[in-house]
């Protein structure tokens, strides 16, 4: 299976970092939020990647291009760069990585309808957000999808509320506090699964969620991953912060143990 990533916004709410870099190229411990997010996926056997680039597509393919020599010693003669020698391995090196560029202000959905032409045709494919990492179960996403018969399964949480909520009885003196309770709705986090016959319902200028989406749900092609782990947005430097400080403090809630 191969996976989609989108990798193309512009990451307004994020400007700090994303002035200078695309957003999924914000480091977490050292490494693109991107990497982390394709570290998880390689953990559960998809390793072949298209990264639906837009906004600054050069940084992340200059990533790739020189990930070999940047992260392993390597010799070569500086008038023959064909005389590369890399002198280590290292754990993607079985990683199949197309770096798609979808155009600089293209939609969601219009970026996996011109990234489709790198897709099996007669398999189904992966796709998420490029900017928020979680634990999903990858190997229980499958399951529910290929049980659920529909074209496509989505991700959802229930996300925190961002503030206290306070319980008020009918004089209006408070009777409990709530830090921080989780809502009543599910959102989508990404993390999808999508048979190719889903293409149809795409449009090289459509939005993801309002448009292919919205008709697969109203067509009750559409199901849903209801996913209680771990789930981290990064939206905000203050969002980037807290993944930094999970990674520096040991834990790295959405990889593996083993990672």
């Amino acid at each position: 299976m191969k996976a989609v990533l989108l990798a193309g916004g512009l990451g307004t709410r994020i400007r700090e970092e994303s002035e200078f870099r695309p957003k999924p190229m914000v480091e977490i411990g050292g490494r693109p939020i991107l990497w982390h997010i394709m570290k998880h996926l390689a953990s559960f056997g998809i390793k072949e990647f298209v990264i639906a680039t837009g906004y600054k597509s050069n940084m992340i393919k200059e990533y790739f291009l020189n990930y070999e020599p940047l992260g392993n010693d390597f010799s070569i003669s500086l008038g023959d760069r064909n005389s590369l020698q890399i002198h280590s391995e290292h754990d993607e090196s079985d990683w199949n990585v197309t770096v798609a560029f979808t155009g600089e202000k293209t939609e969601t959905g219009g970026r996996v309808f011109k990234a489709a032409k790198y897709l099996d045709p007669n398999e189904d494919f992966f796709l998420t957000y490029g900017d928020g990492l979680a634990n999903v179960d990858i190997d229980a996403l499958r399951k529910r999808h290929e049980e659920s018969g529909k074209q496509a399964t989505i991700t959802t949480v229930q996300p925190t509320s961002r503030f206290g909520v306070i319980n008020l009885d009918n004089n209006g003196d408070v009777t409990a506090f709530k830090e921080k309770p989780k809502l009543e709705g599910w959102i989508n986090i990404g993390f999808m699964i999508l048979n190719p016959k889903t293409l149809d319902y795409f449009t090289d200028d459509c939005v993801l969620e309002s448009g292919p989406l919205a008709s697969l749900a109203q067509d009750n092609k559409l199901s849903s991953f209801k996913h209680e782990g771990f789930w981290q947005p990064m939206d905000t430097l203050r969002e980037s912060k807290i993944l930094n400080d999970f990674w520096e403090s040991g834990e790295k809630p959405w990889l593996k143990k083993s990672n």
